[in-house]
């Protein structure tokens, strides 16, 4: 019996290719946030909790502060690339999303519980009081919501346990479990949230709000932290890749008669090019100490980068999973309207335009050194 519901008869309004190419985009964007939400938040709790030296205090309330701002852009850029999933897979996320429903609902809650707390770690730190315990808490419900996403990220390619969890709850109120590339995948978003965090230390170390032996404090955490974790990010993404089904490796491979599939499982060799050399730039920022501005804006563009061959390597997982179980998102029904669709465009890039002269504005501001605060 075929598991998925059946096509809605509205045809798509946009080619699917450039829903693809959007959800893929944003979706990085998403990423990027969420692993610098993730590592700094954990970083900045352990600086706070092993006050070392004057310096790693700076360093904790530098990331708190930055926290709460890195949370807007989590939650927001989080939004279109699931709206844009929900047009391309609705058959397959709609129907895992109803059947974790009372687990997948409270997200809405979590975060917004998770926002305050963040507020809370950031005002505890500024005024030298204990903190640590605030962010402990923020990080572990963060954390949670990335393993429900995980889980329904999953769920949506497992149709044929959706009958079976259905039947054991029809309120949303099971779990799935028997997935054998759940924990993988969420132990990789965990691990590359360190590496991530790492990365941004080293970029802050080459501001100018800090003094010389705080951006040698900075760089040097930082570039060491982006080191170690890069190399268990490493090792996370081959396992999360070793654990995929076989039909998916040689879809990859290029055996799957979709050579569009063969550029994802290229993009996951990048993926593991470039996490090598963030690896190479963690340790030269680490032992080196120092962080020259052309140093820190290469971990971003490193950051970045990676971020986008991940999502493009996950993308063409996804897709490949669904194939094997009858779901091929290339076949759907499109009327496209090119004024609708070159409208939408304009009002993108004029967003993203205005997104980084704001940005422009603030980074040109007049700012006060960070141990000063």
């Amino acid at each position: 019996m075929y598991p998925f519901p059946a096509v809605d008869p509205i045809p798509l309004p946009a080619p699917i290719w450039l829903l693809k190419l959007l959800h893929v985009v944003t979706l990085a964007l998403h990423f990027v946030a969420v692993e610098m939400l993730l590592g700094g938040l954990l970083l900045a709790v352990l600086l706070s909790l092993f006050r070392g030296s004057p310096a790693s205090i700076v360093a904790a309330r530098a990331l708190a502060r930055r926290l709460t701002v890195v949370m807007t852009f989590v939650i927001n850029l989080g939004v279109p690339p699931l709206l844009f999933a929900q047009v391309l897979y609705g058959r397959a996320l709609y129907t895992s999303s109803v059947l974790i429903g009372l687990y997948w609902i409270s997200i809405v809650g979590i975060l917004m519980l998770t926002y305050w707390l963040l507020y809370q770690f950031q005002a505890r730190l500024q005024a030298g009081r204990s903190a640590w315990w605030v962010g402990l808490i923020a990080w572990l419900l963060a954390g949670g919501v990335a393993r429900l996403l995980s889980t329904n990220m999953t769920l949506m390619l497992r149709p044929e346990v959706w009958r079976e969890m259905y039947s054991a709850s029809a309120m949303g109120a099971y779990l799935p479990t028997g997935d054998p590339t759940l924990t993988p995948r969420w132990l990789l978003m965990l691990a590359g949230g360190l590496f991530i965090g790492g990365l941004w230390m080293v970029y802050l170390a080459g501001r100018s709000t800090f003094t010389a032996e705080e951006k040698r404090f900075v760089a040097g955490l930082g570039g060491k932290v982006a080191a170690l974790f890069g190399v268990v990010y490493l090792a996370a993404g081959v396992w999360a890749a070793s654990v995929q089904p076989e039909v998916v490796k040689a879809g990859l491979a290029g055996h799957s008669g979709y050579p569009l599939y063969k550029l994802a499982g290229f993009a996951g060799y990048g993926w593991l090019a470039l996490v090598a050399v963030a690896v190479l730039l963690g340790a030269i920022a680490g032992f080196g100490k120092r962080a020259t501005g052309l140093l820190s804006w290469a971990a971003v563009l490193v950051a970045v980068l990676v971020e986008i061959l991940f999502t493009v390597y996950r993308d063409g997982v996804r897709d490949l999973t669904l194939l094997s179980k009858g779901y091929d998102v290339w076949q759907r029904a499109v009327a496209t309207n090119w004024w609708v669709v070159g409208l939408f465009l304009v009002l993108f890039v004029a967003g993203l335009g205005v997104i980084g002269w704001l940005v422009s504005v603030v980074a040109r501001a007049s700012k006060t050194m960070e141990g000063a605060a």
